[in-house]
């Protein structure tokens, strides 16, 4: 890898007339496999190095609830994990083992990706050694072998047999077309071709320029990708507009036939329970046991590929959809730079030891080679066992409070009331109803996380999942509102029994001695000793045929 605070691609853009809008980018085989190292990229990891970035400062970048996510297990107390490694894995989340060698052939490297090691017991007498099925960590000193052992030896990994190719992830010496929506054709395709395929209308007047990308640009793209639909102009045209991208918008929606067949035949299901406040609807927390934390941790090893191949290149970040779809695009064409190159891109595999035992989504983990010495000699192995405890991230049974932007925190009683009352609700004002998450809900979660700061409700479709509870005046039955339907507060010198209207039914008076036994007809109760106040309450009851009014004056 070249130092990447001095290497520089040099692109030729086109700009519209107007210079407004960028119409494409030329750029060479380099550049391109930069752009498609985004996809191997996890979801905590571009949090991670886009925060270490551009830091804090005065416009905090935030990625959907992701960043919120992300700083909820950076705030999250050592004691809530079953180890400083699971904190840290997830804070700093590895790529496979495989996609780790490739960054270190690119030409620039963002990842900051630090070679893997691995962790054994001391004890060569183990029997798990002796018998070849060695017990493995990334985490030292933090678990224990099988034997009882904590891991602290360093494991020699085999190294993968490598493809011939000159390439990362593109062939050598070849050159790409890049739309302002990162869609990537090669440079042969015709003329015609490719401005039909970016939608490119006019070229009148276009201006052809040469520009250079550092690693700030990079960083820039990055970022510009996951807010932006047009990020080659807001980096080169709005260079000043930096934090001011037109932000994408969360979409709900995408083909969970496509995948249904790789869940299992049983699927799990998890508990959730959201609290909601009454009158509008509106989800003031979660409240959830450690299961679907471990399901919401996840999503920060997640490469930004294996995202996209769960929901079928569909996310609402449209440049990145863009960019997953072009590898097909380049693949049909013979300019991968080996034939493993599109599952690594397309469906990029977590790295082995991530996957926690609860997991709901159907995701894939890389299998490790390794060798290592032991009495035995030097041993190869292709399927070991990583010790994580029970395999969790966060310990359990023991609540956990989830906010809707998925900020976790250990639940406190005390400490939630006090937010409800912060917030002037009753608690008559709050209900609490239980959900049960599985693949459909939890990759409609994994959505909503992307582009949306309230990533239950959007995820979970809160706001059309209820009917909105009903204000002290409102029929639940009908919908109907006394005030538009009944007359006001009587006097003392006004009949009550005429000038009622429901439903077109007009209930003329009444009184004691008159015969009310037609068809389909209302039936009254009246108190027989009536005393008026300024107090008048009415209750009526709506049944399939017939209509029952009960009146009282107190």
């Amino acid at each position: 890898m070249v130092d990447e605070e001095y290497f520089q691609f040099s692109l030729k853009i086109v700009v519209n007339k107007k210079q407004t809008k960028v119409l494409f980018a030329e750029a060479d085989n380099d550049l391109a496999d930069v752009l498609l190292s985004f996809l191997t990229l996890p979801l905590g990891k571009i949090v991670g190095i886009l925060k270490k970035h551009y830091g804090g400062g005065e416009a905090p970048l935030d990625i959907g609830s992701l960043t919120t996510l992300y700083n909820g297990v950076a705030n999250l107390e050592d004691a809530s994990f079953w180890d400083e490694g699971c904190k840290e894995i997830l804070l700093n989340p590895k790529s496979s083992s495989e996609i780790e060698a490739e960054y270190r052939k690119l030409k620039l490297d963002i990842s900051e990706t630090q070679p893997i090691e691995y962790f054994t017991c001391n004890n060569l007498n183990c029997k798990a050694n002796i018998l070849r099925f060695p017990c493995l960590s990334i985490y030292y000193d933090t678990v224990r072998c099988c034997c009882g052992e904590t891991m602290k030896r360093v494991v020699e990994k085999e190294s993968r047999a490598n493809d011939c190719k000159d390439g990362v992830f593109t062939r050598n010496s070849e050159s790409f077309i890049i739309s302002d929506e990162l869609r990537i054709l090669p440079n042969t395709t015709g003329f015609v071709q490719t401005l039909k395929s970016f939608g490119i209308a006019d070229t009148y007047g276009a201006e052809l320029r040469n520009v250079t990308f550092g690693f700030n640009e990079i960083m820039d793209l990055l970022k510009a990708s996951l807010l932006s639909h047009t990020p080659l102009t807001d980096i080169i045209l709005n260079k000043n507009q930096i934090y001011d991208y037109a932000r994408t918008k969360y979409e709900p929606g995408f083909s969970l036939e496509r995948i249904a067949t790789k869940a299992t035949s049983r699927p799990k299901k998890m508990n959730l329970k959201v609290v909601l406040q009454k009158s509008t609807n509106k989800l003031l927390f979660a409240q959830a046991e450690d299961d679907f934390v471990d399901f919401l941790f996840i999503f920060l090893a997640i490469p930004l590929g294996g995202v996209e191949h769960l929901l079928g290149s569909n996310t609402c970040l449209k440049s990145i959809d863009n960019l997953h779809r072009s590898v097909a695009d380049l693949t049909d064409h013979n300019y991968l730079a080996s034939a493993d190159t599109k599952n690594i891109l397309m469906n990029p595999e977590l790295h082995h030891g991530y996957i926690s035992e609860n997991m709901v989504l159907p995701l894939s983990e890389q299998r490790l080679y390794a060798t290592f010495n032991s009495t035995w000699g030097t041993i190869k192995c292709s399927s070991v066992k990583f010790v994580r405890g029970p395999g969790k991230y966060v310990k359990g049974p023991r609540l956990y409070k989830i906010s809707d932007d998925l900020t976790v925190t250990p639940f406190c009683m005390a400490s939630t009331l006090s937010v409800i009352e912060s917030l002037n609700i009753p608690l008559s004002d709050v209900k609490e109803i239980e959900l049960q998450i599985g693949l459909e809900e939890g990759l409609n979660i994994l959505k909503a996380s992307l582009t949306s700061t309230s990533a239950l409700t959007d995820g979970l479709k809160i706001d059309g999942m209820f009917m909105k509870q009903p204000s002290k005046d409102t029929d639940v039955s009908g919908g109907l509102k006394i005030d538009d339907v009944f007359m006001k507060q009587p006097s003392k010198d006004t009949d009550v029994s005429g000038g009622l209207k429901i439903d077109g039914v007009f209930m003329k008076q009444v009184s004691k001695d008159t015969d009310v036994s037609q068809n389909r007809r209302p039936r009254y109760s009246f108190i027989d000793k009536w005393h008026f106040s300024t107090a008048f309450k009415l209750h009526y009851y709506f049944t399939h045929w017939n209509f029952t009014f009960v009146a009282s004056y107190v």
